[in-house]
């Protein structure tokens, strides 16, 4: 079973329990969490043109592009960490 599947699954769960919108929600663990999934983006990108772009909805704390082992050639996704979690609405 693949990771989507799974929470999927788990999200169904939570809906048949009336479990949405409670504190025994898996949800609420990252309800404050400043992380932003980016993806799509062209493998040439570099941190500096993420940050470029993405640092006009906060302050960018942290940003990790996800490459290749071997080549260290970008993926095309990554992730970004904004200094207040506010700023993840905005990207």
């Amino acid at each position: 079973m693949n990771v989507i599947q799974e929470i999927n699954r788990i999200n169904q769960r939570e809906l048949q329990e009336g479990l949405t919108n409670t504190s025994a929600s898996w949800h609420a663990k990252y309800s404050s969490s400043a992380w932003v999934y980016v993806g799509n983006l062209p493998t040439p990108l570099t941190e500096g043109d993420i940050l470029a772009v993405m640092s006009q909805f906060g302050e960018i704390e942290d940003i990790n592009l996800v490459r290749e082992e071997g080549t260290g050639k970008s993926r095309g996704f990554g992730f970004v960490k904004y200094e207040d979690c506010r700023s993840c609405i905005l990207a």
